[in-house]
């Protein structure tokens, strides 16, 4: 059965959220009190509807307790975010996440209900510094404070070796989940396969260890 998700606020972030959930499967309600809005998404989702967000009635009339979760993604306006976290929690809704710009605004958005807050141009903002620093770095994603994942270009030294050669995780305290070639990505890469130069490696691992590759 497909998982069901409502999105508030069809911003850049929530709009992202929405049509990436469609995309993975789910079935998304996308809400948002901007027409416009509605209309750049409303053929990308399950269903587009024009909606005051912190209105407690939206959610008995989307029989909000169907729903897994909530993306409550329009951080402009505390006092909205707020009801609309309200108005979840009474409703049922299993799991609430919320946008947030600023810590005074998450700490009370998780004292009314909110399962995770998020600081979404925050951790953009922490990605390209990250990528700006690394330049063999193609992409960086944290996990926590301590570890992450990585897109990374083949360390020219790598370059005709292979991953059972190199023996990363031994050799550098970090694992390859995956390769990238063009449009391909491979998650099981064979281990005896020389590295090319074109190639992207996906790696796991504490910061620290990605660091040092």
């Amino acid at each position: 059965m497909k998982k069901q998700f409502v999105v508030l606020g069809l911003g850049s972030f929530g709009a992202s959220v929405a049509v990436t959930l469609q995309q993975l499967g789910c079935d998304v309600v996308a809400v948002d009190q901007d027409m416009e809005r509605i209309e750049d998404v409303a053929d990308k989702v399950t269903y587009a509807m024009q909606a005051d967000i912190g209105n407690p009635e939206l959610f008995r009339s989307l029989g909000a307790k169907s729903f897994d979760g909530i993306v409550i993604a329009s951080s402009e306006n505390l006092e909205g975010s707020i009801m609309a976290t309200l108005a979840a929690k009474e409703a049922g809704i299993p799991y609430i996440l919320c946008k947030a710009h600023n810590k005074r605004y998450a700490q009370v958005l998780r004292k009314v209900g909110a399962d995770a807050v998020v600081f979404p141009e925050k951790e953009m903002g922490k990605r390209i510094a990250k990528n700006l620093v690394s330049a063999n770095l193609a992409d960086w994603i944290s996990l926590s404070p301590d570890y992450s994942v990585v897109e990374a270009a083949i360390p020219k030294k790598w370059i005709g070796k292979t991953l059972k050669e190199l023996d990363v995780r031994k050799s550098y305290g970090v694992n390859v989940v995956g390769l990238k070639e063009g449009e391909r990505v491979e998650i099981t890469p064979d281990p005896d396969m020389p590295l090319r130069e074109e190639m992207i490696l996906m790696l796991v691992g504490a910061n620290e260890a990605l660091k040092r590759i």
